[in-house]
């Protein structure tokens, strides 16, 4: 059996009109176990009324949206703006094929993250000649302005900071479920809107031409239906190209781990003992900045490969509880669950920081602390003091959620590359001859992962080298690509 969310039964329980906000966690973990609370003009607290109870109207006259304040619009207008600056290669893409219009007739219902970076994806979508109906994939990472933006540009956005676990259903129902228009292809992240179609709408999930995801779990979602001959739509997963897997887990996570910690502890890493859980891709960016601000920087891994090459690069590779009372920072990214035990946690020093880089939540055991020996004191935005009886400390961030999204931001640049993708999986599905991609999940063509490279080229002025007819002939290889047979490891 497929387990689709934590409680199956909220699969066949329709919204009830509107609930107030909660701040459990919510039933599906790839809408909660990360968010963001950070770059947005206006908290979700500014006004208590929600937002599924406003009658709201752009310039147009349009009322097919639900945000918190269409009124915010011209500042959201400004952070897409500014966010187009450094999104230069999907500006290009938007360009180069809008004449063409290769996905009109496409009717794109996606479920992502909505901020200033994703709305750019958004238009440029809309720009290539699809009719898009967008939802939050996560109830704390919208920033409001941005939805009020799109909104006043026409797109059916249902999207706000702060939503409950019923708003967060009801907004995926409100973007599907509509007279007269029918979805024929599914952008998400997280696997939620996939799997809200696959159950409630089957009829429709049935017509869709082609799914993408980005995300570990949706993609893992997809795999077991696939597996579980359900997958009847071909779908891609975008989170695997080289593009994706590089920029968005190692180098995004290289520059963003010491964002997020430096804006909530404003800790100074030199001589700092630190250490990080997992050695994949984004332990590996973690570390490699770490180490460059001279921390001390410890590994822990399960995976033999993994392990040889952080003492290749010069890491000590130990069991998390032969340094744990001596480290001053505790980081976790491997995707798994209960990697810091409440055993752990009780031999910690005083003052010990602990964060999550990981997609989930479940990796350090917070539920364990919340027991009444326990005090909790909040002292700033996403920073906790968990005090124990003799009055140590430890300094947990953002609850275990994922720290560069709560508490700081992703650069730019990187979502570029990942949007350029998603833009791209989706052309290639729309347009796809039938029969070249059957009821089954496919990742995205080496063609494709070297083209979404080469339009961020020119931003660092950088100019490839050719081959020449001999040394093509010599390589077996096609002077344009693909350059990288599918087996190559990056």
């Amino acid at each position: 059996q497929i387990q689709f969310a934590d409680d199956m039964q909220e699969f066949t329980k329709f919204p009830t009109k509107t609930g107030r906000r909660s701040l459990s966690r919510s039933i599906s973990q790839s809408s909660t176990d990360s968010y963001s609370s950070a770059a947005s003009y206006t908290d979700s607290s500014d006004d208590e009324v929600s937002p599924r109870e406003k009658q709201q109207t752009n310039s147009k006259g349009s009322s097919n949206f639900c945000v918190k304040n269409i009124k915010q619009a011209e500042f959201g207008r400004r952070e897409i703006e500014i966010a187009e600056q450094d999104m230069s290669a999907l500006i290009s893409l938007r360009k180069r094929a809008q004449g063409e219009k290769p996905l009109a007739g496409a009717k794109i219902v996606g479920c992502t993250h909505i901020t200033a970076q994703t709305a750019v994806l958004i238009e440029t979508l809309c720009a290539l000649g699809a009719q898009c109906r967008w939802s939050a994939c996560n109830i704390y990472s919208t920033q409001n302005e941005v939805a009020a933006a799109l909104a006043e540009a026409g797109v059916a956005v249902f999207a706000w900071k702060g939503e409950s676990e019923d708003d967060f259903w009801w907004c995926i129902d409100r973007c599907v479920n509509v007279d007269g228009w029918q979805a024929n292809m599914i952008l998400d992240d997280g696997g939620d809107l996939t799997h809200w179609v696959y159950k409630k709408y089957p009829n429709i999930f049935k017509k869709i031409r082609g799914i993408v995801e980005e995300s570990v779990t949706g993609v893992h979602r997809l795999y077991q239906l696939s597996k579980a001959g359900k997958l009847c739509v071909p779908a891609m997963n975008v989170n695997d190209s080289v593009t994706k897997q590089k920029f968005d887990n190692l180098y995004c996570c290289r520059e963003s781990i010491l964002d997020g910690l430096k804006r909530t502890t404003d800790v100074m890493f030199g001589g700092k003992q630190v250490v990080v859980c997992g050695y994949g891709e984004v332990g590996k960016g973690c570390c490699a900045a770490l180490k460059a601000l001279g921390a001390i920087v410890y590994v822990t891994e399960i995976d033999p490969i993994c392990a040889l090459q952080a003492c290749m690069d010069g890491f000590r590779v130990v069991k998390l509880s032969e340094v744990i009372r001596q480290v001053d920072v505790v980081i976790t990214c491997t995707g798994n669950k209960n990697v810091v035990t409440r055993e752990h946690l009780d031999r910690m020093k005083n003052s010990c920081i602990v964060c999550n880089m990981g997609h989930s939540n479940t990796e350090i055991d917070v539920t364990s602390l919340r027991t009444p020996e326990l005090t909790w004191e909040r002292v700033r935005s996403q920073v906790d003091h968990v005090i124990w009886p003799d009055g140590k400390r430890v300094v947990l961030l953002a609850e275990g959620r994922l720290l560069n999204l709560s508490c700081s931001t992703v650069p730019t640049f990187v979502l570029s590359i990942t949007a350029t993708t998603q833009a791209l999986a989706l052309i290639e599905l729309y347009n796809a001859p039938e029969g070249r991609y059957k009821q089954d999940v496919y990742l995205l063509p080496k063609k494709m992962d070297e083209y979404v490279a080469s339009l961020h080229l020119p931003s660092f002025d950088a100019h490839l080298t050719e081959l020449t007819d001999d040394q093509a002939k010599y390589l077996g290889l096609n002077k344009n690509g693909p350059f990288k047979p599918n087996y190559y490891r990056y």
